[in-house]
C-alpha cells in the first residue's frame, strides 16, 4: 500500500475514534507509529510530542505534521494532518447538524458524564509514559509536580514554565559538564 494512503488511514482511524483530544491519541498513535510499524524511534517520538506541545496549534495535528515531515517531508506531513482533521470535522459537522434535537434527552447527558473520566484516564496514560521515557525519578519528579502546580494553582503560563524548564535544563547541563572537567582534570 502506497505510503501516504496508509498514513493517512492510519490517522484517519486514530482521529475517528478518539475521544478526548490529542493527548487521549498520543498512545494510539504511539502504538502504530513507534510500536507496530517502527516509524519513529521511541526516544524521537518523545521529542517530537515535546516540540508539538510547545508550538501554537491543534496538538493532534501538529504531531502528526512532525511525524509525517520527519518522515517524508511536506506530503508526508500533509496526508497525516489531513488523517488527523478529516474525522474530527466531519463528526463535527454531524453533531453540529443534530445535537440541538438530541442534547435535552437524559440518554445523551449520561453517555457524556460517563466518557468524562475515560477522557481524564486517555490524557492521563500517555502522560505516565513519558514521564517514564523522560526518565524522571525521585530526584526529578520534584519538576513536574512543581510545574503542573503552578499551572493548575497559581495560574502560571505554560509558556513560562517551558521556558524556565529550558532555561533550568540547560544550565544544569552546563553545570554538570564543567563539574565533569574538573573530575577529569583532578584525575590527571
Amino acid at each position: 500500500m502506497n505510503f501516504y494512503l496508509q498514513s493517512f488511514l492510519i490517522f484517519s482511524r486514530i482521529g475517528m475514534f478518539t475521544i478526548g483530544g490529542g493527548y487521549a491519541m498520543v498512545p494510539l498513535i504511539e502504538a502504530e507509529i513507534v510500536d507496530k510499524r517502527k516509524w519513529v524511534p521511541k526516544e524521537e517520538f518523545i521529542d517530537l510530542l515535546a516540540l508539538a506541545q510547545t508550538v501554537p496549534g491543534i496538538f493532534a495535528v501538529n504531531i502528526a505534521i512532525f511525524i509525517g515531515y520527519k518522515l517524508r517531508k511536506f506530503w508526508g506531513a500533509f496526508w497525516m494532518a489531513l488523517g488527523t482533521i478529516l474525522p474530527s470535522f466531519v463528526i463535527m459537522l454531524a453533531i453540529a447538524l443534530f445535537f440541538q434535537q438530541f442534547k435535552h434527552l437524559e440518554t445523551v447527558e449520561h453517555i457524556f458524564k460517563g466518557i468524562r473520566p475515560a477522557v481524564v484516564a486517555l490524557i492521563a496514560a500517555p502522560g505516565f509514559r513519558m514521564a517514564k521515557s523522560a526518565r524522571i525519578n525521585r530526584y526529578t519528579l520534584w519538576i513536574p509536580v512543581a510545574a503542573t502546580l503552578l499551572i493548575w494553582l497559581a495560574g502560571v503560563s505554560p509558556i513560562y514554565i517551558i521556558i524556565l524548564c529550558g532555561v533550568g535544563g540547560y544550565l544544569y547541563g552546563r553545570q554538570r559538564r564543567k563539574l565533569s572537567a574538573r573530575r577529569k582534570e583532578e584525575t590527571v
